[in-house]
């Protein structure tokens, strides 16, 4: 290894856009990268373009009808019925000029990641603008046409016949990855999640833990909603540690959506930028621990694009290229830039400070209810 980190990124990748008004806003992947420069995390040796998927990656997860219907989706040929039926053209998924191009553009780069570590190109890689963790083997879904993750780690399982750990911290149940691999017992999937009760996709429950050979290859953590710091990093700190302890793998790909923030729109969690210091730091560790360092980072869910994501990412990026950050001030040249366009202000430093947000009423009990859920999971190991 060249203890290397990589950052894949493509302009291109901003064409990933279901409209002006959809909530999964690619404008955050501009925010974030001007913010990394800003605080001079980044050199030019580690910035690295990607190459578009081709319908062989896809395939090794996806349909082919479901990826021919992709290719269609924009020419206006298409029944609306058969959109529909692939999950296309539906409020979630709207069509959208190049939505092929630009699907497969984000699949590569998360490849492109992957090739790096697993060829000894880089110790850890990192494609913000994927994590696309809801995308069905025929199905788009939830924002996600084709699933980035679930390609990359068919694809290292392949070509290297490798244990892979993927790890998922996003708000929303990472369903696509966990189907794609639930009989794969060399493949372990662990998502940290708010419970479905309240929130999309509905799944994740403790007793969904993989079929036939692949029982106990997948581990569901369902938070309960409002779910703070304290309860949500207790549960990461005494879960997956455990768990890579139990499956010992070769490489770690984690999806690092940052909408459990309480600013986050779309969710019910209340957590802080701290958790965003945290979950990157513990999932380091634990590659150099059982993997010699490979460390394969994805994006995902993140809907308040102005003031969480490009704080949340620079973090993971700063960890994972081996400069961490704690409590600093945004550049004054950053704010200046984004400020005209922000709806709202923007905070002035990279840590949200202690006290910002009014305590949970009900903390006592969520955090009873998550101890309770994560000692169900414990006993599995045992």
């Amino acid at each position: 290894m060249n203890d290397r980190s990589l950052l894949i990124h493509s302009d291109d990748f901003l064409t990933y856009r279901f409209s002006d008004t959809h909530p999964f806003n690619n404008r955050r992947l501009e925010l974030t990268l001007d913010l990394i420069r800003s605080l001079d995390l980044l050199s030019d040796e580690e910035l690295i373009a990607p190459r578009p998927a081709n319908d062989n990656d896809l395939s090794l997860v996806h349909d082919p009808d479901f990826i021919e219907t992709v290719k269609q989706a924009d020419s206006g040929n298409l029944p609306i019925e058969r959109l529909e039926s692939y999950g296309l053209s539906t409020e979630d998924n709207p069509v959208f000029p190049g939505i092929h191009d630009a699907s497969a553009l984000v699949v590569g780069g998360t490849l492109t990641a992957a090739k790096a570590v697993m060829s000894g190109q880089a110790d850890h890689a990192l494609n913000l603008s994927g994590g696309l963790h809801h995308a069905l083997r025929g199905k788009a879904s939830g924002f996600c046409i084709y699933n980035d993750a679930s390609v990359a780690i068919a694809w290292m399982r392949k070509a290297y016949d490798a244990r892979v750990m993927y790890i998922d911290t996003d708000a929303h149940h990472g369903d696509g990855v966990q189907w794609s691999f639930y009989n794969d017992p060399n493949v372990l999937t662990l998502s940290i999640h708010e419970t479905g009760r309240y929130l999309f996709p509905g799944t994740g429950h403790v007793y969904e833990r993989g079929h036939d050979i692949g029982l106990g290859s997948s581990i569901n953590v369902p938070l309960d909603a409002f779910t703070e710091d304290a309860s949500f990093l207790d549960t990461l700190h005494r879960v997956v540690p455990e768990v890579a302890r139990h499956f010992k793998p070769d490489v770690i790909l984690s999806q690092n959506g940052c909408d459990a923030h309480h600013y986050d729109p779309l969710t019910h969690l209340s957590g802080t930028m701290r958790l965003y210091r945290e979950i990157p730091k513990l999932v380091h560790e634990l590659a150099h621990e059982w993997c010699d360092g490979r460390w394969i980072a994805v994006g995902g869910g993140g809907y308040d694009i102005w003031r969480v994501v490009p704080r949340a990412w620079t973090y993971l990026w700063a960890e994972l290229s081996h400069r961490p950050l704690d409590k600093t001030s945004l550049p004054k040249a950053w704010l200046e830039r984004w400020k005209k366009e922000s709806p709202v202000d923007l905070p002035a430093t990279l840590h949200d400070p202690d006290g910002l947000f009014d305590p949970i009423p009900r903390r006592e009990e969520i955090t009873q209810k998550n101890a309770l859920i994560v000692n169900q999971v414990l006993q599995f190991f045992e």
